[in-house]
């Protein structure tokens, strides 16, 4: 079909005037139910991916028609009220001209190619995904999209993959939503709880995986716990409600505008992770180390003085002397504030994990020299674990069976010394 807009306003006719024509313009039927008719028509076009679906520009805002032009509804939104005076559709993508308040957008139209009665009729339904762009920024720290709210400009669309689901009421009291994302093999990249409302709602995943675990006070330079964003590939996401369960898939798209291969990002993401998870383990010895020696420490501090735990207590110094050593290897336990690694040298695990910053940085497979660095990082880091799983598989052990051979006292009451016997007081003035 054929579809055009028309104005008269310049002669006082304040109607709007939409046609369509389906046998190559030799005849035109008006179009415009539910348009008021003092809101002049601009543009009118028609939805290249959805038959019947057209948006049309007018004089006071913007309206939309899901039946080829048999009746329009209001398509406002957050536009303000204002002229529109030419629109074009994009990307799944409608821009709008306006007269006084710029160019407008609204990014995703495959939420409206996809509804219907059906839809509407379902207790819930999620929306098939528009494919998203993996925009990585300088250390992927700005991701495209995002701004705050203002009265002086929009905001943009989120970065990261953008799912839409409807709910035709709120879910009942203690119903767990949930919304889960698996990677081209299948495997669970995350899960999300979901709070959702009645009507549409939105989840923005941004692309990134689980950062590294890290423990309390840690300090490091120039090394950070963030996790790799997603590879390019095809993804799922399942959206939970109570038992029952739904899925759809989106791309994740490489940026155009680097000359990177697939290939190069998976590369990426695969050495990141290594990176991510070596640095995951190697804190977790220290969080081990660190568990072993408050136990310590209590224990010794109830059998401290109590000459019959001597063979303990040396044994308890002996293990944790061997247990710090492994710890101040791999990290650098004098930082209490974020200057001190300027004095005090860093760590295996600050060296591993600024590798992420390194190779984190824009999207390129890692160099030949940062795989050399991180090998080398990680077979000392490697040294060091497996000398502590030693001590946790036999040294601890032993040291905890000399405990119960010592029979050490769940609760010692520490003897105090005693002082001199105070004999009452007998030269008071009645003793004479």
């Amino acid at each position: 079909g054929a579809y055009i807009a028309c104005t008269q306003y310049k002669m006082g006719d304040n109607e709007p005037y939409l046609y369509k024509s389906k046998d190559y313009g030799q005849t035109w039927t008006i179009i415009i139910s539910g348009i008021p008719n003092d809101y002049f028509t601009r543009v009118v076009r028609a939805d290249p991916k959805q038959a019947g679906l057209l948006y049309a520009g007018t004089e006071r805002g913007m309206f939309v028609s899901f039946d080829d032009g048999a009746s329009w509804k209001p398509f406002q939104m957050n536009l303000p009220i204002v002229p529109v005076t030419d629109a074009v559709i994009k990307d799944d993508n409608l821009i709008v001209a306006t007269q006084g308040r710029s160019f407008w957008m609204i990014d995703d139209l495959t939420v409206l190619h996809q509804l219907s009665e059906e839809v509407a009729s379902k207790p819930f339904h999620l929306f098939k995904p528009m494919d998203a762009y993996r925009i990585a920024g300088p250390r992927f720290r700005r991701r495209g999209g995002g701004g705050g709210a203002s009265l002086l400009y929009g905001t943009n669309k989120p970065g990261g993959a953008v799912v839409y689901y409807y709910m035709k009421e709120a879910p009942a009291k203690g119903t767990k939503v949930k919304m889960e994302v698996f990677d081209p093999k299948g495997e669970l990249v995350k899960e999300y709880k979901q709070k959702p409302k009645a009507g549409l709602n939105m989840f923005n995943w941004n692309m990134m995986y689980d950062n590294a675990e890290g423990f309390e006070g840690l300090i490091m330079w120039a090394g950070t716990l963030r996790g790799p964003m997603a590879p390019p590939g095809t993804y799922t996401v399942k959206l939970h409600v109570g038992d029952e369960v739904v899925e759809e898939t989106f791309k994740l798209l490489r940026d155009p505008r680097y000359p990177s291969t697939d290939a190069d990002l998976q590369a990426q993401f695969d050495f990141l992770i290594k990176v991510r998870d070596k640095v995951t383990e190697t804190h977790r010895a220290i969080k081990d180390i660190r568990a072993a020696r408050e136990q310590m420490d209590q224990l010794m501090d109830r059998i401290k003085g109590v000459d019959e735990y001597k063979d303990v207590k040396k044994a308890g110094k002996e293990l944790m002397e061997k247990m710090t050593e492994i710890e101040e290897t791999l990290y650098q336990t004098k930082n209490q504030s974020g200057q001190d690694p300027l004095n005090f040298p860093i760590r295996l695990n600050n060296k591993l994990a600024a590798l992420t910053g390194v190779a984190g940085s824009g999207a390129w497979a890692p160099t030949a020299q940062a795989e050399a660095v991180r090998s080398e990082l990680t077979k000392q880091i490697d040294g060091q674990l497996e000398k502590l799983d030693k001590l946790m598989s036999n040294d601890l052990p032993d040291f905890n069976n000399l405990v119960k051979q010592k029979s050490v006292d769940a609760i010692i009451i520490k003897k105090k010394k005693d002082d001199k016997a105070t004999e009452p007081d007998t030269s008071s003035e009645d003793n004479h």
